[in-house]
């Protein structure tokens, strides 16, 4: 396959005016968690995570983030001073963010040491999903709903297993294939220290949001997951039977596949980033 050279400077210049705008992005978001929040006297694990959670999901995917978080955060706590119970819909949307921040760091920190081992992108991407599953399990997932797990961290992990293989499921689903085909295109994205790869990188998360929120939305409809404001949901977990959760995870590991065809026929598994690195000298 042909690899076109960093020979497009608009391309550039582009994703810096994108990633400058980010950085405006997180700097708002950051200090109006932390210092301007309306949720700033709740101290619990769960909101100092959710906070993390926001500003990690903005620095990853840029204005994206920060129209979500005023909509869904800002706005409505403006315009209704007291706090309402918040809907599936809101959790769902919390829950997303939640995962996609701890899942993508995971994926990210991995990505970053791949391109120093350059394996084919095909082991790649397997030590990112294990990444990013680990990140989101440990850290995000069962840290955060201990207290539904009567404050136990073993059961956290045990309960939060099924949850997190069904939301990973769903991000790889669409970060694989915006990852593969873009950077089959251009290789020079597969090196971090070229702006190529944070913004292939960026838009590959803002999509794993888009596939990982149906599944979100049905893990917190069930109880399996909740959003921040919505642990007594979690309570629901026992009635979901087992047919439901195995027809969840085939319909998971159906998109995970189809993400997997759609970049095997459009991009190459093969590809490493020391090829990048070498053509590009």
């Amino acid at each position: 396959m042909e690899t076109p050279s960093s020979s497009h400077p608009l391309i550039d210049a582009v994703l810096w005016i994108w990633f400058s705008l980010t950085a405006l992005a997180v700097a708002y978001v950051a200090y109006d968690q932390f210092k301007a929040g309306p949720e700033q006297k709740e101290n619990s694990l769960a909101m100092k995570t959710m906070r993390w959670g926001w500003v990690l999901l903005t620095l990853y995917t840029g204005t994206f983030g920060l129209i979500v978080y005023w909509f869904l955060h800002r706005a409505p706590a403006r315009e209704t001073p007291e706090q309402s119970p918040p809907s599936v819909w809101e959790q769902s949307v919390e829950s997303t963010i939640h995962c996609v921040a701890g899942d993508a760091t995971g994926i990210l920190i991995a990505a970053v040491v791949a391109s120093w081992l350059r394996p084919p992108m095909g082991v790649e991407l397997m030590a990112e999903y294990v990444a990013g599953f680990a990140v989101g399990l440990f850290l995000f997932q069962a840290l955060c709903m201990k207290s539904t797990f009567d404050g136990s961290y073993r059961r956290a992990v045990r309960g939060t297993f099924l949850p997190e293989t069904l939301s990973m499921n769903a991000i790889m689903a669409g970060m694989i294939p915006v990852m593969i085909i873009l950077m089959s295109r251009d290789m020079s994205a597969m090196a971090p220290t070229s702006v190529r790869f944070w913004g292939t990188m960026s838009l590959a998360v803002v999509v794993s949001a888009v596939t990982r929120f149906p599944v979100n939305w049905w893990l917190v409809k069930r109880g399996l997951k909740h959003g921040m404001g919505g642990e007594e949901r979690a309570r629901l977990r026992h009635s979901v039977s087992a047919a439901s959760k195995l027809t969840a995870m085939f319909l998971t590991l159906a998109m995970l596949a189809g993400g997997i065809i759609l970049a095997a026929h459009y991009g190459d598994f093969s590809m490493r980033a020391g090829n990048s690195m070498d053509k590009n000298l």
